[in-house]
């Protein structure tokens, strides 16, 4: 079996998304999105990416055959509430998986199912790291809790994508060696 691709979808923003799709497009890499609604960008970029494998066989194949050609980029809708798209990803996320995500505390439950975790701003995760980072997340929510202190991270400017898309290009290389 070969790599995935997963996406928390609900935490990773439009722009992040498309520099998935464009790869994933590209490559033909398995790419799973993850959300409690459907996601347009990523409908409309799985057929056109369907329409894209089918074009040189237009000509050659019946109807039928023809629909049986398609995109490796998947949109996965699971019903709204509390970790709904987490656990979905856990229960099929396999070790040589990227997931994408925000989420600190799946981050951590994909990591010790030894995938590869990789956040919206570039970072990678792993067992040495995310133990740290949790507790972090933790605390600062527990002063958030408590009124004493608000976060507030940078904008995700044209800095941020381009660090995130250099991570997803090392993870992609990581992944297929």
């Amino acid at each position: 079996m070969s790599m995935k691709i997963w996406v928390d979808a609900d935490s990773v923003p439009v722009q992040y998304r498309q520099i998935i799709l464009k790869r994933a497009t590209k490559e033909n890499i398995a790419t799973i999105f993850v959300a409690d609604r459907t996601l347009n960008d990523v409908l409309i970029a799985r057929d056109n990416h369907s329409a894209l494998l089918r074009d040189p066989y237009r000509q050659s194949m019946e109807r039928e055959e023809l629909r049986k050609i398609k995109s490796a980029i998947e949109m996965v809708v699971v019903t709204t509430g509390a970790n709904s798209a987490d656990d979905y990803i856990i229960d099929n996320i396999s070790e040589d998986d990227l997931l994408i995500t925000h989420d600190i505390p799946l981050a951590s439950r994909a990591v010790s199912l030894y995938a590869l975790v990789l956040d919206d701003r570039g970072n990678t995760y792993t067992e040495e790291n995310i133990k740290a980072r949790l507790s972090e997340r933790n605390m600062m929510n527990e002063l958030r809790c408590l009124g004493l202190f608000v976060e507030k991270q940078g904008a995700m400017g044209e800095k941020t994508k381009t660090e995130f898309s250099n991570a997803f290009d090392r993870a992609l290389v990581k992944l297929k060696k």
